[in-house]
């Protein structure tokens, strides 16, 4: 009789066995918890806000609700909210530029929320705060950009209510008017269309790759004229 063999062998097996269920617990939780494989955001994409207002009655933007997500998928902090709150909101990003949580500043607003883009760039211009990127779509009325962030789009339906920026006297900035029309999309879908989402978010991905600290502003200069950019059609809803 070989007691202390059996008991050892014994031993061994119940070892191997803990082991073995040690090492599916670990993959249930990683399978369980997809979030720990994503890679961490980079400091120039934590830095960043992003800045979504909607338009009137808050309930035909939803596309920018989308964005944000998306935006925030790749580890982006955004707010989305309604146009009416563009001045509170440019005094919460000045707080956090002056306070050094916050570096880079782009906004996107749809219908009322890009009319508002101008009033909020003029408003954290004053308050000594750079925006680096500005995207309107489909801007309602009339819309003068006379202080202006490093680079502005807007985005609209030619034959539809959408209206072109004009360049003020003394513009600072980029400004790209880009017309739409005959594409496919119109007014109330232009935030919801997928080939837009995507060249929104490729252009906000573009203004981060570029930062590299605080965006110094603009020196003052001629006035220069808004110019017309061609659009890639985007796909039909």
């Amino acid at each position: 009789m070989r007691p202390n063999g059996r008991h050892t062998a014994g031993a061994s097996q119940l070892s191997t066995l803990r082991m073995w269920a040690i090492c599916l617990l670990l993959l249930s939780a990683v399978t369980m918890n997809p979030t720990t494989a994503k890679a961490a955001p980079s400091q120039a994409a934590a830095t960043t806000h992003v800045y979504l207002l909607r338009g009137v009655l808050n309930i035909f933007s939803l596309g920018l609700d989308t964005i944000g997500a998306r935006l925030q998928a790749q580890g982006i902090p955004v707010t989305v909210a309604n146009f009416v709150s563009w001045s509170s909101l440019a005094d919460e990003a000045a707080a956090d530029y002056r306070a050094g949580r916050l570096k880079t500043i782009v906004l996107v607003g749809h219908s009322s929320g890009a009319t508002a883009l101008p009033d909020m760039i003029a408003k954290l211009n004053q308050l000594g705060v750079p925006v680096k990127l500005a995207i309107g779509l489909d801007s309602v009325f009339k819309t003068k950009l006379s202080t202006g962030a490093e680079r502005y789009i807007n985005i609209y339906v030619g034959d539809g209510p959408g209206e072109p920026v004009r360049a003020a006297a003394g513009l600072r900035g980029k400004l790209d008017n880009v017309d739409v029309r005959g594409s496919g999309v119109g007014h109330i879908t232009i935030d919801k269309n997928e080939a837009i989402q995507r060249r929104v978010i490729a252009e906000i991905d573009a203004a981060i790759a570029r930062s590299r600290g605080p965006a110094p502003m603009a020196e003052p200069r001629a006035p220069r004229a808004a110019r017309s950019a061609a659009a890639v059609a985007p796909a039909r809803n």
